[in-house]
């Protein structure tokens, strides 16, 4: 892999890893709610589950679900219905519950799964196997795995710090009210990447897809 190929992928992840989206949203909101040290496992999950579905998509499930769409139809629906539910948690989270015994953060294995669902992973991880990762080449799609791993841990740790750093103006209940409602809804406006998939196709000429604003970057041999 050339380094100018190297650096074009690192950017890559760093931007669709650091911009808004399911996963920062509900790592902000999980900073604001329940500190840092608790939302690592949460980081940690996200990180690993992302790795894991570049890895897969590399070595063939794209395959599988590009052979039985409805497949993935299924997951977007039920990733889309999950997400509202998460929505619908944040939004009646009263309290800072640092240790609340009915309030938790996202597991380590309840934030990896959640990637499955998740649209935005879904895009990011098609992009990365189908565009970055070399032809024929296991080490490269795990090395194109890691790194999207490595790059992508500290975007979400920053989303969850910055949200450590909110916790001292959310100690009134109308503050944390406003700022879980305002997370809540930022949650389910970041679902219309499937709604817009989904749309009927008289709804218009030609119904955008999940990645047409990526821009196009050149496959890359195993021999470069």
């Amino acid at each position: 892999m050339t380094a100018q190929l190297l650096l074009a992928f690192v950017l890559f992840a760093f931007a669709t890893a650091g911009t808004p989206g399911p996963n920062n949203m509900m790592l902000l909101a999980s900073g604001a709610n329940f500190g840092f040290r608790r939302t690592v496992l949460h980081i940690l999950g996200i990180s690993v589950g992302l790795g894991v579905m570049v890895a897969a998509m590399g070595l063939g499930l794209g395959g599988v679900f590009k052979a039985w769409p409805v497949l993935h139809e299924v997951l977007r629906w039920v990733g889309g219905g999950y997400m509202l539910w998460l929505a619908w948690k944040i939004a009646t989270t009263r309290t800072v519950a640092d240790k609340g015994p009915g309030a938790r953060p996202m597991t380590f294995l309840q934030a990896a799964a959640f990637q499955w669902v998740n649209p935005k992973a879904w895009a990011m991880a098609l992009t990365a196997a189908t565009t970055y990762t070399p032809e024929g080449s296991t080490i490269g799609v795990f090395f194109v795995a890691g790194t999207f791993m490595l790059v992508g841990a500290p975007c979400s740790a920053a989303w969850a710090g910055f949200g450590q750093g909110m916790r001292r103006f959310l100690d009134r209940p109308p503050v944390l009210r406003a700022f879980n409602l305002t997370m809540a809804a930022l949650l389910v406006v970041s679902l219309y990447p499937l709604v817009v998939e989904t749309r009927p196709a008289g709804a218009s000429k030609e119904a955008p897809r999940l990645l047409a604003d990526l821009p196009p970057t050149p496959r890359w041999s195993s021999r470069g």
